[in-house]
């Protein structure tokens, strides 16, 4: 056995360019090929017509080589006849006709294109998914283009790499991978493509195989078991969504939004199944055009090995999850929703990663990809690995799986989960379990410019798109300008916001009286963020119940409160997200591996919350004074917030153009048959909306309709107004 034999046999080669292939001869041209189980092999042009000759085996291991000579005699390789000379002073292209037993195949050698496996192909540290990963292309020669993959995974401390699949039997001594100074291993694999299954065979520096690896940048993934990267071609869907790309820019704060997010896996299910992408595309559409919304946020499609973590370990930060169809598939529903002018907002996950043996942990057998000391590299609440945000490879590879989103799968933007835990180096944390910063503080420096960087380039390349923090701290700037020193997002959750008003709400009425502050309080921070009022899918697990379930009192107050309280959250700044089955009342918390409780709208006081947040819905969309100022302290006006025995708030909401709406929230069931509240201008003001009204289940307790202004002052505004507050409940009224 020679020592290449061996060095290829048991793929300890990094190099394997520089031995097989083709190369330059005295008497013409050398191939070498290495197949390893394969008793003859022999070397045939591209199409097969002319026949080289026979290779002959040098090693028992599978090593071959064959000489072309120049000018040599050949034989057509089909007939066997006509015998020839062909010149092949040039470098022939050629295919491997192999034979063992009585199977035969042929294959186009690899190695014969080093050229193209090793050349970098264009794209910025932004855009890795253009390079990184399994790339369908082609190579030209001169009898013609040959259609392949090129391979590159970024493996620095691995002491060899190959790329096992379908497409060789899963063995890894047929497409050894070629080492680079810059850590990442290269091979373009002909004549395979779309829908061929592969990973990637490592061995760490002291030549032990480590666990398959899903490819880190791949696009399509199988499921469990086998979790194969799947090889994939964006090139081929064929975007209708041109009018929704062209669209004028307007400012996202001063836009409608109202956010329906969903778990695709459990909206609706179709024989005691999840729905599929293009499935979800022709039920979930049309409903959110029923119900008015205008933005549909998914939870982490990445793709993810376990179900019950609802996307949020995701492993494949390049791909939506296969679990409901392909990469194409969910392209068109993205199409879709642009086609009927709803928006796409994606969860994003850098925070942490999971431990599974073929994802990121340890991929090379290093800490590659997440810090090495665990006080820095291990999250406790998630038991899962955190980034490395200080390696500049860390950062391109998160970015880049940010953008591609945008990029290729036209995403309107990005929420980013779980900020808090990156900005902190001690986020659940206990003295001694954390490692200062260089300046003895908390603050993860790394991961802040990470986070930093990320806005600046999204905005910069996508300037239409948004992206919101979930941020549950008061740490300074989240959505200020990086330029001007602050993280850079869009918007970012209220969670302070959520978590006062829940408690409040789930006060008996009797005691509210003593806690009025909790309403109020958001409003002296309200303008500090870009902010974005979240009940989100958070606030119905983990034994919390549904939203309709923390409401106090009999089955009637319960469904009165959760109608003034989402009527409340209509009417304050900011804009709004619901986890799907919160317009349905729902009465028990989510499970992920069921669908919504549908059949709940056969009951009143259900279908009546489905109809009031179609028309809450509409209502922020259509008055300009309930969106434009969401961020502009100058959008809103307490009329009183003092109101605590009554437990009765008013404020105003202004627009651009002087529109005027008034918001009244009365959170007892005691109604008010003249309750004097301030108003700005002399007028004539009609209710708009009123969340007692018999059409969404309520008393429809008589509160008129219109009403005219007095002029007297009342709450420190000019003019006054007389009207008829309902029992539990909110109301709206415009001037008009």
């Amino acid at each position: 056995m020679t020592d290449l034999a061996k060095q290829l046999n048991n793929v300890l080669e990094p190099r394997p360019f520089d031995s097989l292939g083709i190369f330059p001869h005295a008497d013409g041209w050398l191939i070498r090929v290495f197949y390893p189980g394969t008793d003859t092999i022999r070397v045939v042009s591209l199409d097969g017509k002319i026949d080289y000759g026979q290779m002959d085996q040098t090693d028992t291991l599978g090593l071959f080589e064959l000489v072309v000579k120049n000018a040599k005699t050949v034989k057509n390789a089909k007939t066997v006849k006509n015998a020839k000379t062909v010149n092949t002073a040039k470098k022939p292209v050629y295919r491997l006709q192999m034979e063992k037993g009585q199977e035969a195949w042929s294959k186009v050698d690899a190695y014969q294109f080093s050229h193209r496996a090793l050349e970098d192909f264009p794209c910025d540290s932004d855009t890795l998914y253009k390079t990184m990963g399994a790339q369908v292309c082609s190579t030209l020669t001169d009898q013609g283009a040959i259609d392949g993959v090129r391979f590159a995974v970024y493996a620095p401390n691995a002491r060899a790499v190959s790329v096992i699949g379908n497409f060789n039997h899963w063995d890894g001594r047929v497409h050894p991978m070629q080492s680079s100074d810059d850590g990442v291993w290269r091979l373009f694999v002909p004549e395979i493509g779309q829908g061929d299954k592969y990973k990637f065979e490592l061995k760490d520096m002291r030549e032990h195989v480590l666990p398959h690896k899903s490819d880190p940048y791949n696009f399509h993934c199988a499921q469990h078991p086998e979790f194969n990267s799947i090889v994939f071609d964006h090139s081929k869907y064929q975007w209708q969504d041109q009018a929704w790309q062209a669209r004028d820019l307007v400012p996202a704060t001063k836009a409608p939004m109202t956010t329906y997010e969903v778990h695709v896996g459990s909206w609706r299910h179709i024989d005691d199944r999840p729905m599929t992408y293009r499935e979800l595309a022709d039920s979930l559409i049309p409903y959110l055009i029923e119900m008015n919304f205008t933005h549909v946020e998914f939870v982490p499609i990445s793709e993810h090995p376990f179900d019950g973590s609802w996307g949020y370990q995701p492993l494949g930060l390049f791909a939506p999850t296969s679990r409901y169809g392909t990469p194409d598939d969910f392209k068109y529903f993205v199409d879709q929703c642009h086609q009927h002018n709803i928006a796409v907002l994606l969860d994003w996950v850098p925070a942490h990663f999971p431990s599974d043996t073929h994802g990121l942990a340890r991929f090379d057998g290093t800490a590659l990809y997440e810090y090495e000391d665990p006080r820095r590299g291990w999250h406790p609440d998630w038991n899962s690995y955190i980034y490395d945000f200080g390696r500049f490879t860390v950062r391109d590879f998160l970015i880049s799986s940010a953008l591609v989103w945008l990029d290729y799968f036209h995403i309107d933007g990005l929420r980013v989960d779980a900020v808090a835990s990156m900005l902190y180096l001690d986020y659940s944390r206990e003295n001694g379990e954390w490692v200062p910063n260089v300046d003895g503080g908390n603050h993860n420096y790394e991961a802040i410019e990470l986070v930093k960087r990320f806005n600046a380039t999204v905005y910069g390349k996508f300037p239409k798109a948004i992206t919101i923090a979930e941020e549950s701290t008061a740490f300074d700037g989240v959505t200020r300008p990086v330029f001007a020193g602050g993280l850079g997002f869009g918007f970012k959750w209220n969670m302070g916001w959520m978590h006062d008003s829940l408690e409040y709400l789930g006060r008996d009425p009797i005691h509210r009286t003593y806690h009025h502050d909790d309403l109020t309080f958001s409003m002296v921070y309200s303008f500090n963020e870009n902010f974005v009022l979240p009940l989100s899918h958070d606030e119905v697990v983990h034994g919390k119940g549904s939203i309709l379930a923390r409401m106090p009192g009999d089955e009637w107050q319960k469904t009165a409160n959760l109608r003034a309280y989402y009527g409340y959250m209509y009417g304050h700044p900011g804009k709004k997200l619901n986890f799907m089955g919160n317009e349905l009342a729902q009465g028990i918390e989510w499970n992920h591996q069921a669908q919504l409780d549908w059949y709940l709208l056969q009951f009143e006081r259900h279908s009546g919350m489905q109809a009031l947040f179609k028309d809450l819905n509409r209502l922020h969309r259509d008055e300009a004074a309930l969106h434009q100022r969401d961020c502009d302290p100058s959008g809103f006006r307490w009329i009183n917030h003092s109101d605590s025995a009554a437990s009765v708030f008013s404020f105003v909401r202004f627009g651009d153009l002087d529109e005027v709406v008034l918001v009244i929230s009365n959170m007892t069931p005691s109604p008010h048959s003249c309750y004097r509240i301030g108003v700005p201008n002399d007028g004539r003001y009609k209710i708009i909306l009123n969340t007692d009204s018999h059409f969404y289940g309520g008393s429809n307790y008589d509160v008129g309709d219109i009403f005219d202004s007095v002029n007297e002052p009342a709450n420190g505004l000019p003019f006054a107004l007389d009207i008829r507050v309902p029992p539990m409940a909110t109301i709206f009224l415009k001037l008009i």
